[in-house]
Order: C-alpha cells, then structure tokens, then sequence
C-alpha cells in the first residue's frame, strides 16, 4: 500500500517536470506510505514519477518503486493477491524476476499483455505506467474502485496522485470549487464519483484504464462492469439447491479470504458483532491463521444497548482463538482527534470516523494489515433497499407517470413534515423519482432532499451544482446494462455507488491516515463473478448464506442478532456539544462538516 504520483507533460509547448512540486505532492502522502520515498524523472524531462511506500509484500528494497523494466517505469498502490501465480505462468514462459514483489509482476505481465493484463489482476490497485518505447502513460484502477487515483489535466500536463489533497499540495493545479461536489455531499453524504471538490480534478472510474500520450489525455475505457457480470449470472438462470448455493459461497468466499491473506508482515482484523466481519475472521481461520489480532470500538454510551457491539465481538473471538483488543472510545478521546480527522479527510464525507478510530487502534497494536468485512451487505443483500426498492417499484413507477403528481405531493408532504416528526419529506419524492430503480435508489439513500439545498449553499450555488451533478444521470449508469431482476439491480447500485464513493473511499482515507492497509475479501470481482449466479436466483436471504459459510457456524447470538450497522455515537456526542438536542446525526455532522471543509473554499467558487 502506497501513495503514488504522477506529472506528464504531453504537450509540446508544455513546461519541463517541476521536480519540485512531484516531491511537494509525493511528500503530502507521508503517512500512506512512512517506510520509504523515492522518484524518477525522465532524461527529457517530460516525465516524473513519486512514491511513498508502506512495505507489505518483499519488504527488501526489491520491492522499492518506481520499478523499471526496459523502457517501462511503473509505480502503483495497492496489492496484487495473485502474483505468485501471475508470476509462475511468466516463468513458464521463460521471463526471469529479480526480486520477490507483485509490482516486478506487473511490469513483466505489461509488457507481455499491455492493458489486456488487467483482466487478470486480482486485487485492489491503481497504477501509473510509463512506456518509454511508445511515449504513452497508462492510468488504471482496480475493479471496484478500492484504491483511488485522481488527476487534472490543464490541456498540456496531466498530474495524478492517489489524493485530492496531493494535488492540491503540488501548487500548479486550479483550486476553483465545484459547486457540483459540494451538491453531491449534501445529497450523498460524499462527493460522487468522477466529481471532487474542485473542476480541475477528477476520479478516474473504477474498473476503468486510460492513456495519455503527445495527443493528449484518452477517454477512459472500462474493463469490469459489476452491473454486466450481474445481468450475465441473471441470463444464465442457473438454479441451485440451498446446499449447493452454500457451498459455492463458502468455497468462493473462503477462497478469497484466503488470497487477502498473503502479506509479508502480520494480518488482523476489524471484528463487529456483525455477519460480515465475523465471518470474514472466521474464514481466516479456516483458511490456517493463527496469530490473527481482531480488534472492536466499544462506547460508554451503547453500554447495555443493542449498538454495543464489543461483548458478541468478545465471543467470536473466543470461540474462533483469536487475540482480541477492545478499544473505549469516549466523546472527550473524539474531540481532541478532530483536528486530525480533518487534516486527512481528503473529501468532505459524512461517514468514515468507524473507519479512522477502528483503523487508530490496529495501528497502536503495530499492525500494517487488517481485513475488514465491507462489501458484504452490497454482495449478500444485507440492506433495507433490497426489500424497500423492489416493494416500492409496482406503486411508484405508476405514480411517477401521473403529470404533476410529484410535484403536488411533494408540496404537500413538505408542509405537513413541518408540523410533525413522522412525516418523511422523502414520500413527495418516491412519486416524484419513483418510475425507475435509480430513481428510488436516489430519494432511499439520500441525505439531504434537492429541495434543501438553496437554504444551505445559496439559490444560485445550489441551481449550479445541481445541473453539473445530474445526480439521476450518475445513478442510471450504475444499472447500466440493465442488471436483469430487482436483487441484482440494488446490488449494482448499491456496489457502485454506496460501496464506492463513501464505504471504499472513507476506509481508504480513514486508514492511511495511520499508515494502515485494510483488505476487504469481500469486494472482488472474481469473488463477485463465482457466486452472482447463486445470489441473483436465491430464495433464502442472502446474509444467512453468508452467516452459514464459515466452519465451525458463526455463534447463532451472531446470525440472529438484528442489524445495527457499525456506528459511532454521533448524534449523543453532537447532543452533549450542542447542550440540547439535534437533528439526526449524520445531517448534523454534514454541517459540521461543510462547516470545516468548505467553508475555507469560498473564495473559490
């Protein structure tokens, strides 16, 4: 796990690499990669290449980047799970390594397969490549976009980094604000993809390559589609029996809990009292570790509730032999970290400080990897939406044909919501928005309703950001082809979007903030590819495949226990700071949020 960054100046009349600023943005990622740090620049000076290091497989100075090979140069952040056997098949072909890392892999695999390699790559990945012999750069990013790679373009020179803030930090790249990522927070609680804070920066898509060459910066193609490999296990309507679909989710889950295991430093784990992080441990287990440390957030004020999730997290780990550290959590321990979760915040997001306190606690231990059981939910069907969306579709894609309807009822429901707390101001929506899945995915995970915007941003602010948004348009390509039946549909969605512009991104920023790397088993295209067939036709419900997978079963207090979701006490800490109540919490960190983050980009928009 790294940091990476990139300057190419591909335009004839564009200015030489400033070294200068490549070291400036390489050195704003120290604590993604703390272990070593290092660049390359090109004899012509048109090419600059910048790498902070966090030392995971080959930990000699083999596995140092940037990496060459011939005329090629690479530098990439992330783990390729599958290079050993990447690495037989070349070897079988008579390609001789000199060390003992997954980046000399690529190199190798490059230059025998160019792009055509990423298909078979297993692993959470973004890459920059420079090939000398074709004076092009290719930019790629792993399938699910849990790695993140962000560039600007200013028609001559494309700079990329693995954050936001690194660019920034560079000097040369336009710190004018987009009010469509300030839009898209408010809505998301995060700034969808391929949007940031500012119009000069983007997010290269997951799943996703490009290349820049003296012509220029190339549109991106895409590789993996989760919404394809979804429609293609509905169109083969296989059908299983109950055993048989638990077999293929314990051999293909177990399988690649095993793959994210291979590291050459120790592996813990974030265990909740969920189904996914406990089985995710349990799975590692079965696959033979044995000096696994798991680690849980306990917090005064979930003590004795169904929220506090440290005494079913005790048990796991009791029944399945694991070290296990409990860490307490207090407002006063959340108060004195938050000038620190800002500074590494890359993006406004209001989500992600499970992520950063979790992560706090497996860097005190001294570990460098920990596994972690996001994806699961989006995989298994785990959320509200699976039952919601599809129940809402027969009624709401009616109403949603009705001229004006929306409109009325939203009026209407606006007015009553006023008056009492029990009137959702979402119902005007659904009618408004409900006569497609993007549609219903867009009002069920919203946060802040379009209609609330003006009051937050300004009339004009939010008129802008929201027509440069086109939020719908973002949500309609995430079920673009369609996935084929109502599971696989909110899975895409909530793959594509939830997954990856808040869960993905915030542990990305969350971790590395403490210089940790979190492995997630279940979000991984092969994984996703081997048991969609069995998901996407089930009768059963989806987690309780999961919750079954693991040998010996997950503790029933485990598979039985109802779904809280792993959360901070936001709205009891906001209460105490603000001496009375508040509205719900993640609205009001937003806010807060906004507050801190945007406030300090005004004078740009």
């Amino acid at each position: 796990m790294c940091g990476i960054n990139a300057i190419f100046a591909y335009g004839s009349a564009a200015p030489p690499v400033d070294r200068d600023e490549v070291i400036a943005t390489r050195e704003c990622m120290l604590s993604r990669g703390p272990d070593a740090g290092d660049a390359w620049f090109s004899d012509d000076g048109r090419v600059g290449f910048g790498h902070r290091r966090l030392a995971i497989i080959d930990l000699s100075p083999g596995g140092a980047q940037p990496k060459h090979f011939g005329s090629l140069t690479i530098i990439f952040n992330g783990e390729i799970y599958n290079y050993r056997e990447l690495r037989a098949q070349l070897e079988e072909s008579g390609r001789r390594f000199t060390s003992q890392s997954d980046t000399e892999v690529l190199l190798q695999l490059y230059d025998e397969k160019q792009e055509a390699m990423l298909g078979e790559l297993r692993g959470m990945f973004t890459i920059a490549l420079w090939d000398g012999a074709r004076r092009r750069m290719l930019l790629a990013r792993d399938p699910y976009g849990i790695k993140p790679l962000y560039y600007a373009d200013d028609g001559a020179t494309i700079r990329i980094a693995s954050q936001v803030r690194a660019l920034v930090a560079g000097g040369k790249v336009s710190t004018q604000f987009d009010s469509a990522g300030a839009a898209g927070f408010f809505l998301r609680g995060t700034v969808p993809e391929p949007f940031t804070m500012y119009r000069a920066i983007r997010a290269l898509p997951a799943g996703s390559f490009l290349y820049v060459d003296a012509n220029g910066v190339h549109e991106p193609v895409t590789y993996f589609s989760i919404a394809a490999t979804l429609r293609d296990a509905v169109e083969r309507d296989e059908h299983f029996t109950d055993n048989q679909r638990r077999e293929i989710v314990h051999d293909a889950v177990l399988e690649s809990v095993r793959y994210h295991m291979v590291a050459d430093v120790p592996v813990g784990a974030f265990l909740s009292a969920g189904i996914d992080s406990t089985a995710v441990v349990a799975l590692a287990r079965e696959t033979g570790a044995t000096d696994l440390q798991t680690m849980t957030l306990r917090f005064e004020e979930y003590r004795g509730r169904v929220n506090d999730e440290a005494p079913l997290a005790a048990l796991v780990a009791r029944q399945y032999g694991v070290r296990h550290s409990i860490q307490e959590l207090t407002l006063t321990d959340f108060r004195s970290e938050l000038p620190r979760i800002f500074a590494a915040m890359d993006q406004p997001t209001v989500d992600g400080l499970n992520s950063y306190f979790i992560s706090k606690a497996a860097h005190g231990l001294g570990l460098k990897v920990a596994l972690s059981g996001a994806g699961g939910d989006e995989l298994f069907g785990g959320y509200t939406s699976f039952r919601d969306i599809p129940r809402w579709m027969p009624v709401t894609s009616v109403l949603a044909r009705v001229p004006k309807l929306g409109d009325a009822v939203h009026r209407l429901n606006a007015a009553l919501s006023k008056r009492s707390r029990h009137i959702s101001p979402k119902m005007g929506e659904i009618v408004r928005y409900g006569g497609s899945y993007a549609g219903a995915y867009l009002v069920k995970r919203g946060r802040f309703l379009a209609s609330e915007l003006p009051a937050i941003l300004g009339h004009d602010i939010a008129a802008q950001g929201v027509a440069r948004l086109d939020l719908l348009h973002l949500i309609e390509r995430a079920v673009t082809p369609d996935p084929g039946n109502a599971f696989a549909r909110v899975a895409a969605l909530e793959s594509s979007l939830y997954l990856r512009n808040q869960l993905l991104r915030d542990m990305d920023w969350a971790s590395m903030a403490h210089s940790l790397e979190v492995r997630v088993p279940l979000v991984d295209a092969h994984l996703l590819r081997k048991v969609a067939p069995a998901l996407v036709t089930r009768r059963e419900r989806g987690k309780q495949l999961l919750a079954a997978a693991p040998r010996p079963p997950l503790p029933a207090e485990v598979r039985e226990r109802r779904k809280t979701g792993f959360t901070l006490p936001i709205k009891e800490w906001l209460t105490q700071e603000a001496g009375g109540p508040v509205e719900f919490g993640k609205r009001s960190w937003a806010r807060k949020v906004y507050e801190v983050m945007f406030s300090a980009e005004r004078g740009h928009w």
